[in-house]
């Protein structure tokens, strides 16, 4: 199986399952039981109390319910208007995510080049990892502050539990936070890989100068010889002949010393 084969599935897989765990913070936002508390007032009637971030509840084992919403923005804690943006700031990041996944996978073609896909792949990732950890950020400390109120013994108000939609929030969140943190994981490794691999020239006369070395002349001459050389040249093979090196005439004892060399006295026996 081949790289991009492996990182194609690997994308696929990671795409999933990040949508998977938005869904499940998604589903948490009109979920009521954040919070919930039993109190037995009749031994045959029980209430139920119950609340997330947006209204409070109460219900009986007769079935009759009742929810309402928190009246005044502004007489709300700032400990809920916290949980309340951070929650929205997930759901939201997780919805460009899932957007930006789809465009960069392999498998779409729709990002243009590999480079493009991985660089939009990593943005995707970057996104998912911060709308896990503001989701995670969000039931993190809303358990806290449930778990601290419960066992604080100087807390007289009214005591309530962690609910359902916490541990939704939690697991939603954790499998957010680790698919992405693969997928950036590849996509981080073949952008930056790949762009340290590069080897690009470091300026203008950089590329100036090696552009010369590659189309410069090459002269070849003979040794001893007045021909005229061949050169080749970077663009073409053709030898053009070129001017010897030395345009001068050449000095009457090296004529000598030529001529001596080449007129040998013959025997008699050279004719045989």
């Amino acid at each position: 199986m081949q790289y991009r084969t492996l990182v194609m599935y690997m994308e696929i897989g990671c795409f999933v399952s990040c949508l998977s765990g938005w869904i499940l913070i998604c589903s948490t936002l009109p979920t009521e039981y954040w919070t919930f508390s039993e109190v037995g007032s009749v031994v045959l009637t029980t209430s139920n109390y119950y609340s997330n971030l947006w209204m409070d509840c109460i219900s009986d084992s007769t079935g009759v319910s009742d929810c309402k919403y928190y009246p005044s923005l502004m007489a709300l804690s700032v400990f809920l208007h916290v949980c309340r943006a951070l929650a929205i700031v997930s759901v939201i990041l997780g919805f460009w995510a899932g957007v930006l996944t789809f465009i960069g996978m392999k498998c779409t073609k729709i990002g243009g080049s590999e480079m493009a896909n991985a660089r939009v792949t990593f943005a995707a990732s970057v996104t998912y990892l911060a709308s896990g950890f503001s989701g995670l950020i969000v039931y993190s400390w809303w358990g806290n502050k449930v778990r601290s109120e419960f066992v604080d013994p100087n807390f007289r108000a009214q005591k309530f539990e962690i609910g359902a939609a916490v541990f939704i929030g939690w697991g939603g969140s954790s499998l957010v936070i680790a698919a992405a943190s693969v997928m950036c994981y590849f996509s981080g490794r073949e952008v930056f890989y790949k762009n340290g691999n590069k080897r690009q020239p470091r300026s203008y006369a950089t590329v100036r100068s090696r552009s010369y070395v590659t189309a410069r002349t090459r002269t070849y001459m003979l040794p001893g010889s007045s021909r005229p050389a061949l050169t080749f040249s970077g663009s073409s093979r053709r030898p053009t002949p070129v001017p010897p090196l030395f345009s001068g005439q050449v000095s009457l004892s090296s004529q000598e010393t030529r001529s001596s060399r080449t007129k040998q006295p013959r025997g008699r026996d050279s004719f045989v």
